[in-house]
């Protein structure tokens, strides 16, 4: 961790240092009172910009005893007040920060994506047993959805969603954690688009949206960008089935009896990790999509036209006009197949190279939660409400926000590798 001429670098752990955070205050409170200006009484606003100082000083533990006692106006009770108890509305504040980090990155993409917060008890709000790609197995914890605003350069998220696992829709514990009665389960791909949906409302034009195999392999979440008229850059497993561009559907023969058959696809489909490697090593170029701090980050790639053909685009073109779309596919030097692979909607003459930008753009999200958990205490949290969780998840947003600006104030630097 570094400053210079009064900016901050925030490293992977480490938070900053009474002097760095001294040095940068003056700022910080002028972005804390803008961000908090939603907030109806000024005995909020205070403790929102005591709880983003507490976030980002350093400190092994962001939870908010240790963060009181490292505050020269920290106050215990106080804090657990404003975060668990105070009904203060976090959507205004995620309005603002939106708009904000949007105006000042102007972002190439959005990311969706979910992290997990583990947990040792059951009275969190949400807490299962579930899958988390942070913990790599199933573990007892909750899990956030998230949409971050990205380029190359910088990133932030700017809205969250707490996942509400099927279970708890009749979980005795809804009333102790204070979950709204109209909030049920929804799979994390609706709570993607649901996100989307209000940042829309926000007023914020919706780039291209990028996402990992999790959400790119759900046709739900692929028909609800397309009829928002939203573009996607979306991983997809190589066993999803596609087809040729060229290929057309066939009518079968008409016996004259009942309703004439619908044009259908003759099987077996093929899949896009097939389609892939039936172009040829030949087919596939070397593109450099970013420098990092140790030289140019490159492989090779090939894009081609494919339509997807599973049971559920079938049924929602049952006309047999399946749409075409791009297929990215990545064939590293030394692998004996593609490796990676990505679906998109943007138009048939976009160059190779900036499909390729767009998909490796997702790596930012992993940055961003390394600082967001191990730099300002996302998953250190230890309420168990829902107003808590995303009180919680909005000022580390916030404190994020403000970070993203002082690195903004710096010339560019090369991209971390």
């Amino acid at each position: 961790m570094s400053s210079s001429a009064g900016q901050v670098k925030i490293g992977s752990v480490a938070g900053l240092s009474d002097k760095q955070l001294a040095r940068v205050r003056p700022r910080l409170e002028a972005f804390a009172e803008d961000m908090f200006e939603p907030m109806v009484r000024r005995d909020q606003r205070r403790w929102g910009g005591v709880y983003l100082r507490g976030l980002m000083l350093d400190g092994k533990r962001k939870s908010i005893e240790p963060m009181a006692a490292r505050l020269e106006d920290g106050d215990e009770q106080c804090l657990q007040q404003f975060v668990n108890q105070s009904p203060w509305r976090w959507e205004p504040v995620r309005k603002r920060l939106a708009v904000r980090l949007s105006e000042a990155i102007v972002p190439a993409a959005w990311v969706i994506d979910d992290t997990g917060f583990p947990k040792f008890g059951d009275k969190s709000v949400g807490v299962a047993r579930q899958y988390s790609g942070a913990l790599g197995k199933v573990g007892n914890c909750q899990i956030g959805v998230s949409i971050t605003a990205a380029t190359v350069h910088a990133s932030c998220p700017i809205d969250w969603r707490l996942f509400l696992p099927e279970s708890w829709n009749e979980d005795p514990r809804r009333a102790g954690c204070k979950v709204p009665d109209d909030v049920v389960h929804r799979p994390k791909w609706q709570l993607a688009l649901d996100m989307i949906d209000e940042l829309q409302a926000w007023g914020l034009q919706a780039p291209p949206v990028l996402g990992d195999a999790a959400y790119g392999d759900v046709t739900e979440l692929r028909i609800g960008l397309e009829e928002r008229d939203i573009r996607y850059v979306l991983d997809v497993k190589g066993t999803t089935s596609a087809l040729p561009a060229s290929t057309e559907p066939q009518t079968p023969t008409y016996a004259g009896k009942g309703r004439p058959p619908a044009p259908r696809y003759r099987r077996p489909f093929s899949s896009v990790a097939a389609l892939a490697a039936e172009v040829g090593e030949d087919a596939y170029l070397r593109i450099c999509w970013r420098q990092g701090t140790k030289g140019e980050l490159a492989s090779r790639f090939t894009a081609i036209r494919v339509k997807l053909c599973n049971i559920k685009l079938r049924s929602a073109h049952a006309d047999g006009n399946l749409p075409v779309r791009w297929l990215l596919a990545e064939w590293p030097e030394g692998k004996s197949a593609p490796t990676d692979f990505w679906i998109s909607d943007l138009p048939d003459d976009t160059p190779i190279a900036d499909l390729v930008a767009l998909a490796k753009l997702r790596w930012r999200i992993e940055q961003d939660y390394r600082e967001l958990k191990d730099a300002l205490g996302l998953d250190h949290f230890e309420g168990r409400s829902w107003p808590g969780w995303h009180h919680h998840t909005t000022l580390v947003s916030v404190a994020h926000g403000f970070l993203t600006l002082e690195r903004l104030r710096r010339p560019q630097r090369r991209a971390a590798a």
